[in-house]
């Protein structure tokens, strides 16, 4: 990208619908109430020729520095400063209003380029709004409509103006383009499969997840070494799920904070509802998932369903019990860490838990040895060879159970795919087949393959009957 531009104004004024519209994406979560927005989100802008960085932001209020609306004021002097150029949008529909006018004087004197932009143009009664803008002082405005695409070519020239052509369409070696975002694809759906090395330097997919207040925000902050996201006491502050990039031991890392997740019963508005879906997305292109623990309060049923959750998606899931600094006798609570994860995560046997502070930055290192390590895991495979001498050993020591007087026979294993690890088995009467052989297989497969805490898959598939067709001589 070769510039980036921030996207400001007061709360409602359709600052992320504007963003949904140049990155072609509904990423930014949209609601009729104000204040939706509040950490700041980048994405990768096209307006017609022109491509940028674009950040949405939190609405502009004048609030104490240490209120929530405080913060959130920071971020969006944050991205303002980071910016080469800030598209300043007020609502063309309602008008002016005094915070318009404070922070049009605060643009003014940050002394960046500004581009005036009054949404929502297509309105009835929107031309008064529209010639006010005037006042602000900011330059002629761009009437846009943001829902609908209106003003997009006059919008792309006023960006062209302000930040020159030369700085706009800066000349660039010709490179192969192509159509896939491979952030957007889903873990896993166009991986080689013949690939067997695991690739160490490869971009890796993380999302955090967990219920409010666990510590999400202020876990990937301290990744980064910085205030990035917006954290604080109050439970949910996080809504959109924000991906951010940083690297660990020279492999890159694109990390997802997601909003916290509340019982389904529990989930009421709207709004929380549209946060809850944003997490399931990150969740599904993610390629492994992390699910964030209160230590001091573990093993919520939520916390449970979550990683239940994470492993029918398929997705490889690692444990972080946070606050680990507020935990005074460590190790009696580390040993009742282990037994519980033993006996309430049956399903996810082996999977790897690590003790961290968020706060601090205990564990961290550790942390993201064990998500390297599970995605490691997640992308095995398995000679066939290897499998068959293993069916046949573990058929020997349990065979299967005879159903109906007739035994069962298992008599070839493949592994069909990874990401994760899915096995076919060509058997005698797969639908007879009891659950408790198939659970004892997968065991089986975790112990002597080493493949703690992932999701395995087994299919069954009937042998073709040589005779089926042929009519029986008399």
């Amino acid at each position: 990208m070769s510039f980036t531009v921030a996207i400001v104004g007061r709360p409602n004024v359709g600052k992320s619908t504007l963003f949904n519209r140049l990155v072609g994406k509904k990423l930014a979560l949209v609601d009729d109430m104000p204040g939706v927005t509040r950490d700041r989100r980048p994405g990768d802008a096209k307006l017609l020729d022109l491509k940028f960085t674009i950040i949405d932001t939190a609405g502009l209020e004048e609030a104490a520095a240490d209120s929530l609306e405080g913060r959130m004021r920071a971020q969006t002097q944050a991205a303002i400063d980071e910016a080469d150029l800030t598209l300043f949008v007020v609502d063309a529909k309602t008008g002016l209003t005094p915070l318009d006018k404070t922070f049009g004087e605060l643009l003014r004197r940050s002394g960046k380029p500004v581009v005036l932009v009054a949404n929502k143009s297509e309105a009835k009664g929107s031309d008064s709004g529209f010639y006010d803008a005037y006042t602000l002082g900011l330059g002629e405005p761009v009437p846009i409509s943001a829902e609908h695409g209106g003003g997009m070519l006059d919008l792309r020239d006023a960006i062209v103006e302000a930040v020159g052509e030369d700085f706009a369409f800066p000349e660039t070696e010709d490179v192969a383009e192509t159509d896939i975002d491979l952030s957007m694809t889903a873990a896993g759906e166009d991986d080689d499969e013949a690939e067997v090395e695991y690739d160490e330097t490869k971009p890796l997919r993380v999302a955090i997840i967990g219920r409010p207040n666990a510590g999400k925000s202020t876990l990937i902050n301290r990744f980064l070494g910085e205030d990035r996201l917006l954290t604080g006491p109050e439970a949910g502050i996080t809504r959109d799920s924000i991906s951010v990039e940083w690297e660990w031991r020279n492999r890159t890392i694109k990390m997802f904070d997601t909003a916290g997740m509340r019982r389904k019963a529990r989930v009421q508005e709207k709004l929380e509802k549209l946060s809850v879906a944003d997490s399931l997305r990150s969740i599904r292109f993610a390629e492994t998932v992390v699910i964030v623990f209160d230590a001091t309060i573990p093993f919520e049923k939520q916390d449970l369903q979550l990683v239940d959750l994470v492993l029918r998606e398929g997705r490889a899931a690692v444990l972080a019990f946070n606050k680990w600094d507020l935990v005074e006798d460590t190790q009696a609570v580390l040993a009742d860490l282990r037994e519980k994860t033993d006996r309430l995560l049956p399903q996810a046997r082996g999977i790897r838990a690590v003790p961290i502070a968020g706060q601090t930055g205990y564990g961290l290192d550790k942390l993201m040895q064990s998500i390297v390590d599970t995605d490691m895991v997640w992308n095995k495979r398995i000679s066939t060879a290897r499998l068959n001498r293993w069916l046949d050993g573990t058929q020997s020591q349990h065979p299967p159970p005879a159903v109906s007087g007739r035994r069962l026979k298992l008599k070839y294993m493949t592994q069909v795919k990874a990401r994760p690890p899915a096995f076919m088995i060509s058997c005698t009467r797969p639908d007879s087949l009891p659950e408790s052989y198939v659970r004892y297989l997968i065991n089986g497969l975790r112990a002597d393959f080493q493949m703690p805490g992932v999701p395995i898959r087994i299919h069954f598939k009937a042998g073709e009957n040589p005779f089926e067709g042929r009519k029986r001589k008399r």
